[in-house]
């Protein structure tokens, strides 16, 4: 289970540690940081696949990405992410290229890595020490990983030499099991709305376009049953099925008093991101993590209840994020068992509600 998750110098996340339970509910006001954590736990999971640095670009780069506020005094200019579980943890620090070494000015570099085992990346704790190029791993003493690592590039998705440090595969198995999943698109023209070809499909896709084949896979791998109780708890009388026409795959979603079935093109909104969801987190292939960003978006609140079920069928098999302003919802998910943590800002950074200097997981960035 991560116990923890840090960030340093991402937008409004000037210093936060957050606690995690293994069920946690993320809240607070408009502009208190929320979408940023969630954003910033994407980050981190695209560490693992190379995508961390196209990921800062989309965003305008790490110069757009950066805190803004007040710097420490000579404190490097630097976007920080890591996490604690109950066996090792990872940090990232990203910095800006040097001048003049690349035409990339906009595109973050990584200074540094570190796995470590416990709490704290402290002293023999390191198991793992990325310093620019180079790469270090601790066995009866330091080895050095050969060839070199570029800037542009993760331990966690190139290291040479890393199937001889299963500190690294072990953190890198980890970090690719997360899932995020924010708001799913529902217009006219969304992907989900359209029948696509059928494949087996253990994990719904973020655009939502192998609908139809996530929800068959989980009645074929046994959970129709599950599947039927939520779709009949968020609209009493109704039931969703998958239509094979020649291996094109498509949503058949049955209402009671309607004599035909509805095809996903006509679903409202709301039906089709509830679907969207139920395909998201009853996968047969649960991820480590399940991190979800507002999924009650666009949902009416008498859904809510219906949607926070499905939530905690998720939590019977994985850790649970989720991040929500909408304060029924998060009563709901509070009733079932979710830890709740509050955000507010405190000239311009995110704070977490109720938290002193020395309250919170403890947190140790180490130095360039």
């Amino acid at each position: 289970m991560i116990t923890a998750v840090a960030v340093s110098g991402y937008r409004s996340l000037r210093s936060l540690v957050l606690p995690l339970t293994g069920f946690d509910v993320i809240t607070g006001p408009n502009g208190s940081g929320k979408s940023t954590v969630a954003r910033a736990l994407r980050l981190l999971a695209s560490a693992a696949d190379g995508g961390i640095v196209p990921a800062l670009a989309r965003e305008g780069g790490l110069a757009s990405a950066l805190w803004a506020g007040k710097r420490d005094r000579g404190a490097p200019v630097a976007l920080m992410l890591g996490f604690a579980s109950d066996s090792l943890g990872y940090l990232v620090d990203l910095g800006l290229p040097v001048p003049g070494e690349t035409l990339f000015v906009r595109d973050p570099q990584l200074k540094r890595e570190l796995v470590f085992a416990g709490p704290l990346a402290r002293g023999s704790a390191v198991l793992v020490e990325r310093t620019n190029a180079t790469v270090r791993v601790r066995d009866d003493g330091w080895r050095v990983l050969e060839p070199g690592i570029g800037p542009f590039e993760s331990i966690l998705s190139e290291a040479p030499g890393a199937e001889s440090a299963p500190e690294i595969l072990g953190i890198r198995r980890e970090v690719r099991s997360w899932r995020c999943y924010g708001a799913f698109r529902a217009d006219r023209d969304a992907p989900a709305r359209m029948p696509q070809v059928g494949t087996r499909t253990p994990v719904l896709d973020e655009e939502g376009r192998s609908l139809a084949a996530a929800l068959q896979t989980i009645i074929e791998a046994g959970d129709g049953a599950r599947l039927d109780r939520l779709v009949a708890t968020a609209f009493p009388g109704s039931r969703v099925r998958v239509r094979a026409d020649d291996g094109v795959f498509a949503i058949e979603f049955s209402r009671a008093g309607l004599v035909r079935p509805l095809g996903a093109a006509e679903l409202s909104d709301g039906t089709l991101r509830f679907l969207l969801l139920t395909a998201a987190l009853l996968s047969p292939d649960p991820p480590g993590m399940l991190v979800l960003d507002e999924p009650e978006s666009s949902l009416h609140p008498d859904l809510f209840p219906a949607l926070a079920a499905l939530v905690v069928a998720a939590r019977e098999r994985t850790q649970v994020v989720v991040v929500s302003h909408a304060a029924a919802f998060v009563a709901e998910l509070e009733r079932a068992g979710a830890n709740r943590i509050g955000l507010v800002t405190v000239e311009g950074a995110t704070v977490i509600e109720g938290f002193g200097l020395l309250d919170g997981p403890p947190w140790d960035w180490r130095s360039r």
